[in-house]
């Protein structure tokens, strides 16, 4: 007997996608999140008083399904986006450029800024044009491009180690989440042109002005309820049984749970969704790895720099975004420092990882010598990412069907982009319209095209503004729900790990378990779209000692 149309295993942003699109259609749906918050792996947490991401993500304007998302649960008003792409890059030495556009059609939008990047020779300068047009002719769909890497397609084209390290690789890194000598380069090619090269406006930037849990986590709870979905956090899949009439049994914590569902989808990461579904439905996902993400987050006294955000050269910082106003900071200033493809620092403690950052920042910052450092976290995904390499094409399924009545989404299915938020979202949608067009759906949703769109609601921001409110604090946030771009939010996931590791002022060693730090916004097992909110953010103190979490 079917209890259900459809169950959604994972709620990530590829299983929220999934289910909202067939609710919508006019299908019953549970979806089932092992966790207790949606938003998979973009989700926030509270400490001390204050708001901390796992990670910093951010979208650009090509992200066009990812925007829709956004508007579908309500949270285009939280996020803000750049009326033009304007990326400070700075040095140790105290040399300061721009990435950057200007209102010139593509590909003639990006010469300015190329002819004055101070961090390149200008000989590397007049290097950049001829391979920037031979990068605009590629297609990223072409399956030769997935057999060989980025890198070595920029050494061919006269690209010196130079310019890979401090320009194509401030890029490559955080959207491929490996850097151009192991990335694929189909999934480069994918970046560059659809974010850069096709048009003049792609590769603006966004990210959330409030916590991830707030933007991802209560606003898709919010509209998963009003769409009369079912959700049940704090449940583990561990079996999908086939019955002999059609359709699917869901069984979850050791049989405690069961639905029969005339359909699934599942929506978890590459590992776990190959341990759930029957054999031989899926390729050699094994093949595709992972990649992982660390971001250190550091709490000062006083406010050392007035950039909304920043990437770096010549030094391990990456990206650094500020945080204050997220973070609920009201004296001092809160910035998280994301490290993409950051698998040599999973050993790393905490306290060495904090020291080794905050003397990095105050080489390109001079303000930070002279604050004081109040508190510090350190998250770790450990699987991020698949790891997009040459050859991974192949182990990507098609979101969709696998089965008869079984489907699969994630960032790591074939989307055409990379393990990003934007392709979590297609692959969610995608997989929810091969459902609903096997069973006659009257409007099954249309699956995304690859041509980037525009969104409707976002704030747009001017380049450079600066971003921070002091004094102002989150009311209502959320504790479900990098620059790593790739950060896909999948749900259900049993193969990764996500590190909390806490550092404060004081070295001694304690180890205390934290994993379910945040106590706002998170929906209760069992019930639709239910959501308990907790209001107003306790007053920060500083911290004792770091702390690893599990």
């Amino acid at each position: 007997m079917i209890d259900v149309d459809l169950v959604v295993v994972g709620g990530g942003l590829a299983g929220i996608a999934a289910a909202l699109d067939a609710a919508d259609a006019g299908a019953t749906v549970t979806l089932v999140e092992r966790r207790q918050h949606l938003g998979g792996l973009t989700w926030s947490f509270r400490r001390h008083g204050l708001w901390f991401d796992n990670g910093q993500h951010v979208f650009m304007r090509c992200c066009d399904e990812y925007r829709r998302f956004l508007d579908r649960i309500g949270a285009a008003c939280d996020v803000v986006l750049q009326e033009q792409l304007a990326v400070p890059v700075l040095a140790p030495n105290g040399r300061r450029a721009t990435i950057g556009r200007s209102r010139l059609p593509a590909p003639l939008h990006l010469a300015g800024a190329m002819a004055r990047y101070g961090h390149l020779s200008v000989a590397d300068r007049l290097r950049l044009g001829p391979a920037v047009a031979a990068l605009g002719r590629l297609d990223p769909d072409d399956p030769a491009l997935d057999r060989i890497t980025f890198g070595e397609w920029l050494a061919r084209h006269h690209q010196r180690p130079r310019a890979v390290s401090a320009l194509w690789d401030l890029i490559t890194l955080p959207t491929v989440n490996v850097p151009a000598a192991e990335a694929s380069l189909a999934m480069a090619a994918k970046v560059f042109r659809t974010g850069l090269l096709d048009t003049s406006d792609g590769g603006d930037i966004g990210w959330s002005a409030v916590p991830l849990g707030e933007l991802h986590g209560r606003r898709s709870a919010a509209a998963l309820g009003a769409a009369g979905v079912e959700v049940v956090c704090g449940a583990r899949v561990e079996q999908l049984r086939p019955v002999p009439d059609g359709g699917w049994q869901v069984v979850a914590d050791s049989g405690a749970r069961r639905w029969q569902a005339a359909s699934v989808v599942v929506a978890a990461p590459h590992e776990a969704t190959a341990g759930l579904v029957p054999v031989g439905t899926l390729p050699d996902v094994q093949v595709l790895g992972t990649s992982a993400v660390v971001d250190v987050q550091l709490v000062f006294d006083r406010s050392v720099t007035d950039l909304p955000f920043f990437a770096a050269v010549d030094s391990p910082v990456q990206f650094v975004f500020d945080k204050t106003s997220t973070a609920g900071v009201t004296r001092g200033q809160c910035l998280a420092l994301s490290l993409s493809g950051a698998d040599r620092y999973l050993g790393t403690r905490p306290e060495v990882l904090v020291g080794q950052f905050v003397e990095a920042l105050g080489r390109l910052l001079p303000g930070v010598p002279r604050a004081g450092l109040v508190d510090a976290v350190v998250t770790k995904e450990h699987a991020a990412t698949f790891r997009a390499t040459p050859g991974t094409a192949a182990a990507r399924p098609a979101p969709g069907m696998i089965a008869p009545g079984l489907a699969v989404a994630g960032a790591w299915c074939a989307t055409g982009w990379p393990a990003t938020m934007e392709g979590a979202v297609r692959s969610g949608r995608a997989a929810a319209a091969a459902v609903l067009a096997g069973t006659g759906a009257a409007h099954p949703p249309s699956v995304p095209s690859s041509r980037p769109g525009s969104g409707s609601h976002m704030r747009d921001v001017a380049p450079g503004r600066p971003r921070r409110r002091h004094g102002q604090a989150h009311a209502s946030q959320s504790g479900a729900g990098r620059v790593h771009a790739g950060q896909s939010g999948a749900g259900q996931s049993g193969a990764g790990q996500s590190d909390t590791s806490q550092s404060g002022a004081s070295q001694s060693d304690t180890s205390q378990s934290d994993t379910s730090q945040s106590d706002a916004g998170r929906v209760q097992a069992g019930r639709a779209g239910s959501v308990s909110q907790n209001g107003g953010l306790a007053e920060r103190r500083p911290v004792p000692s770091p702390q690893e979490v599990p």
